[in-house]
C-alpha cells in the first residue's frame, strides 16, 4: 500500500530568514528529489520551492518513517536539528496532502491569494520530477488534477481577476513609503519573470528603471527596451546604488548580492541621500544587516504583508467558491485513491477464488474416471463461474467505496480471505490505476533496469 505525505514550510509557518535555507533552485529540487527517492520508504517525490513555500509531496510506504527520513534531509540542508525544523513543518496525508496542493496550485495558500504565478511553478516542479525520474503514476495523477483544479478555480470565480502580484505589491510599497515614483531612480536586480513583473508595474508609475544582470543579459536588454530602461552589469552595481532612490530585488542567488559593508560606503558618498531596499528574493539578495545603516529603509518579503492585506478584500470574497470546487476535485481524487488501494485485493481475492477451483478439481479428478475431457471442461466452467459471481458483488463494493471507508473495507476483505500481503501484489494489472513501483528499482545500482 502507498500514502501520500507531503512536507511544507510556508509564510504562514516560517519567517524568510529559515524558508530561505530550504529554498532551492530547479536543478537542486530535482537533485533532492532522487535523495528523497533512494530512503527505503520513499517512492516517489516532487519539490515545489517558491519565495513563499518550499513543499515535498512524496509517495511512501511507511509514512511514519519516511517523514522521520526526509525531514532529516531537509533540516541537514538548513543546517538546524529536526526537532526544530518540525515546529515550522506541516506534513498532511493522504487526501489532506492533496487539498494542500490544491489550495496551493489554485493561489489560495500564496501571500497574495489567487496570484497567477504559482500555478506555472508547479507545473513547473512537476515537469523537473519527471526529467529526474522521480515521478510515479500516483504524483503523475496528483499534479495533473492539482493543475487542473487550478484552471478551473481562475476560469469559475473572480480571485485573480484584478492583477496583483509580489512585485506589484512591491511598488505599491514604495508608492507609501516615498509618496510617489515619477522621476524617481530605479534599480532591478534581476531579469527573471519577477523582475518583468516588478518592471510592469514600476513603468505604469512614470520610474525610470535600471536593470542590473549578469547573466541572461539579452533578457535584460529585451525587458530594458520594453519599459524603457537600460541594463549594466553587476560589477557596476555601486555606481548605480549611489544614484538610487529604489533598489527592488529578485535574482535567483544563493548568496546575498548586497552586502552590509559595501553598503556602509555607497551610503557615505550619497550626502545623506535615503535609500529604499525592497528585496523580494528567497533567499534574500540583500544582507538583513543593511537595513541597520543610517538612511536605509530595507524591507523583505514577509514585510509586504500588510501592503497585501489592504489589496486583496475583492478575492476574499471569491474564496468560498474556490473552497468549493477544491472539494469537489477533492472528493473526485478521493474516489480514484480508493480504487488505487482496492485494486490489488480484488486482483489477490480473484486469485484465491481461481486456486481454489483448482485444488477443488484436482481433489476430485479421480471421481470422474467415466468423464469425457468435454465434461470435465464443463464442470470446470461451471465451477468458475460459480467462484466469479460469488465475488462479483464484492468486487464493485471495494471499487465504489471512498477513501473514508475504503482502507477499512480492504483490510476487513483481506482478514476473512486470509489474503496475505505478498498475494495483494502478485497480480497488478499495469493499468492506469497500478500501484506505484519503488524508483529505485530502475536504477543503476538497484539491480534493476534504467527505464527513462
Amino acid at each position: 500500500m502507498s500514502e501520500l505525505l507531503a512536507l511544507g514550510i510556508s509564510h504562514k509557518t516560517a519567517p524568510v530568514a529559515l524558508r530561505e535555507r530550504l529554498a532551492f533552485t530547479e536543478r537542486e529540487a530535482g537533485e533532492f528529489a532522487r535523495q528523497a527517492t533512494a530512503t527505503p520508504e520513499v517512492r516517489e517525490a516532487v519539490v515545489i520551492s517558491t519565495c513563499n513555500r518550499t513543499e515535498v509531496y512524496l509517495v511512501v510506504g511507511d509514512p511514519v518513517r519516511a517523514e522521520a527520513d526526509v525531514l532529516g534531509l531537509l533540516a541537514r540542508r538548513a543546517s538546524i536539528r529536526p526537532t526544530e525544523l518540525a515546529e515550522a513543518i506541516y506534513s498532511p496525508r493522504n487526501c489532506d496532502a492533496a487539498r494542500q496542493l490544491y489550495r496551493v496550485t489554485a493561489g489560495l495558500e500564496s501571500m497574495i491569494v489567487g496570484e497567477a504565478e504559482i500555478q506555472g511553478q508547479v507545473r513547473r516542479a512537476h515537469e523537473t520530477a519527471m526529467r529526474e525520474g522521480t515521478t510515479g503514476p500516483l504524483s503523475n495523477r496528483l499534479f495533473a488534477a492539482a493543475l487542473t483544479t487550478g484552471k478551473r478555480v481562475r476560469s469559475e470565480t473572480g480571485i485573480g481577476a484584478s492583477r496583483v502580484s509580489i512585485p506589484s505589491v512591491a511598488v505599491d510599497l514604495a508608492l507609501s513609503v516615498l509618496g510617489g515614483l515619477e522621476g524617481r531612480h530605479v534599480i532591478i536586480l534581476g531579469a527573471g519573470e519577477t523582475s518583468e513583473l516588478t518592471a510592469r508595474a514600476l513603468a505604469d508609475q512614470g520610474a525610470g528603471t535600471i536593470f542590473v544582470a549578469n547573466r541572461h543579459a539579452d533578457r535584460a536588454l529585451s525587458l530594458a527596451q520594453r519599459f524603457g530602461g537600460s541594463v549594466v552589469g553587476l560589477e557596476k552595481l555601486p555606481d548605480q546604488l549611489v544614484r538610487a532612490d529604489i533598489v527592488l530585488s529578485s535574482t535567483s542567488s544563493p548568496h546575498p548580492i548586497v552586502g552590509r559593508e559595501e553598503l556602509e560606503q555607497v551610503m557615505a558618498e550619497r550626502d545623506g541621500r535615503a535609500l529604499l531596499l525592497i528585496d523580494i528574493a528567497v533567499p534574500r539578495d540583500i544582507d538583513h544587516a543593511c537595513g541597520e545603516l543610517d538612511g536605509v529603509a530595507l524591507y523583505d518579503i514577509d514585510d509586504l504583508q500588510a501592503v497585501v492585506s489592504r489589496n486583496l478584500s475583492s478575492r476574499a470574497e471569491e474564496a468560498p467558491r474556490a473552497l468549493e470546487i477544491v472539494d469537489e476535485e477533492i472528493h473526485r481524487f478521493a474516489r480514484w485513491l480508493g480504487q488505487l488501494d482496492a485494486l490489488p485485493t480484488v486482483s489477490a481475492l480473484r486469485e484465491h477464488g481461481n486456486r481454489l477451483v483448482e485444488q477443488v478439481l484436482e481433489e476430485n479428478a479421480e471421481r470422474w474416471e467415466s468423464a469425457s475431457p468435454r465434461d470435465i471442461a464443463r464442470v470446470e466452467a461451471i465451477a468458475r463461474a460459480v467462484m466469479s459471481r460469488l465475488l462479483h458483488e464484492p468486487t464493485i463494493r471495494l471499487r465504489s467505496f471512498g477513501e473514508d471507508r475504503g482502507h477499512a473495507s480492504i483490510e476487513l476483505v483481506r482478514e476473512l480471505f486470509g489474503l496475505r500481503d505478498d498475494e495483494a501484489t502478485e497480480e497488478r494489472p499495469e493499468a492506469e490505476l497500478a500501484e506505484v513501483h519503488d524508483l529505485r528499482s530502475r536504477r543503476p545500482g538497484h539491480g534493476g533496469r534504467v527505464q527513462r
